[in-house]
């Protein structure tokens, strides 16, 4: 199986070209080449596939195996890897995902795409839909439980669910220990991505995440999107926002009038290769 390894901000996934491959076992190849030590190494397995509605397809696989609904990171990357190889010659294009299709633009500097603006529709806020085990409307500051600690949360869904907690240092704070409790707290019927924030002015923060299948990883484009509407409906921050990631930075602007979120970032390619999956045929 031919492959391209790509990130986004740190975010890196393998990348099938799925016009010219074919993956039979989607969940077992992602687990299989996420492994950092026997496989390729990386935070899941991005398809890249025809579409009957869109431009182009994506689908997304976790290190787990398990599948994810969208990947901002990752969809910028998809974007980047079809206009760099001709499979398109616009700048402005469409992308199915599993939770609907995302139009984007692209900036092109001598023939290379530099950076990817996503537009990640609007933010779900009801509980019932992102989906939180809750009887109120939304969740905005309400208090979680965790190794005997209480924090204060806010769930929103931007294609996959998201809770976000604020903290006073993302640097210090322990993301590794208690972000597998998040991901699979009682609250969650089907786990959670985790977002730590730190505040540093009304337009900048810092941000850490703990993705469900995946663990930390340095960089998550839902996430910071979530982040972000949950910064706004705090009233910590205004609609535009640069966020501080592990592996790079990401702008965000929450069009509150159009109940629209957009994330501007970067999109890299790191190398090519072929990997041999004969065995989990």
């Amino acid at each position: 199986m031919r492959f391209t390894k790509m990130h986004g901000c740190g975010n890196d996934y393998v990348y099938v070209n799925c016009f010219e491959e074919t993956v039979r076992d989607p969940a077992a190849v992602s687990a299989y080449v996420s492994d950092r030590h026997f496989g390729i190494g990386a935070d899941g397995m991005i398809l890249i596939c025809p579409s009957g509605v869109a431009d182009f397809r994506m689908a997304m696989y976790n290190a787990d195996g398990s599948e994810g609904n969208m990947c901002g990171n990752g969809i910028r990357c998809v974007a980047k890897y079809v206009y760099e190889r001709g499979m398109t010659d616009r700048t402005q294009i469409s992308i199915e995902t599993k939770t609907g299709i995302r139009d984007l633009e692209l900036t092109v500097e001598n023939g290379t795409v530099s950076l990817v603006k996503v537009n990640m529709g609007a933010p779900v806020l009801n509980p019932v839909q992102i989906p939180v085990r809750s009887d109120r409307d939304r969740i905005v500051s309400e208090p979680i439980t965790v190794l005997g600690g209480e924090y204060r949360m806010t769930c929103v869904s931007m294609g996959n669910p998201h809770a976000v907690m604020f903290v006073d240092d993302t640097e210090t704070f322990p993301v590794e220990k208690l972000g597998p409790h998040f991901e699979n707290h009682a609250l969650f019927p089907d786990r959670i991505n985790a977002e730590f924030v730190q505040i540093i002015s009304r337009n900048e923060v810092n941000m850490r995440v703990w993705e469900r299948g995946s663990g930390e990883t340095w960089a998550c484009g839902t996430g910071t999107c979530a982040s972000v509407v949950a910064s706004v409906l705090n009233g910590y921050t205004d609609d535009h926002v640069l966020v501080h990631l592990r592996g790079g930075d990401l702008q965000v602007f929450y069009d509150r009038d159009a109940d629209t979120v957009w994330m501007t970032g970067p999109a890299t390619t790191v190398f090519e290769g072929e990997i041999d999956i004969g065995a989990l045929r």
